[in-house]
């Protein structure tokens, strides 16, 4: 039984889930929206607003802690110089999501997930 296990598997392996995980949270943050499934955008919700958090502060071991979780330049620049400061008096809530209805193909449920504008 599969009582008290949390988490989302995506029919994936452990590191192929991370790489997953990783890769959409670097498109979210370059393109601030991105269109996957739902499932996918739930699980990745809280990856991206713990990692907005600890951008709010920019200090040298707050873009360590970050370089060490998604490894691209560019989109640590960004989530340090321009989407941390848009948070700076905010709690939490930073992104949204929209469910799209199906994909044409496989009919997965597709949603919409996107930083909310202050």
């Amino acid at each position: 039984m599969r009582h008290g296990k949390s988490g989302r598997k995506l029919g994936r392996s452990p590191g192929q889930r991370k790489a997953l995980l990783r890769q959409l949270a670097i498109s979210i943050i370059l393109e601030e929206r991105v269109t996957t499934t739902e499932a996918k955008a739930k699980t990745m919700r809280p990856v991206v607003e713990k990692l907005v958090t600890i951008a709010r502060e920019d200090t040298p071991h707050h873009r360590k802690v970050i370089m060490s979780k998604i490894d691209n330049d560019r989109a640590t620049t960004k989530l340090f110089e321009v989407i941390g400061p848009r948070y700076e008096g905010s709690n939490g809530g930073y992104t949204r999501i929209s469910k799209l209805g199906p994909r044409r193909g496989d009919a997965a449920p597709l949603a919409l997930i996107e930083f909310v504008e202050l």
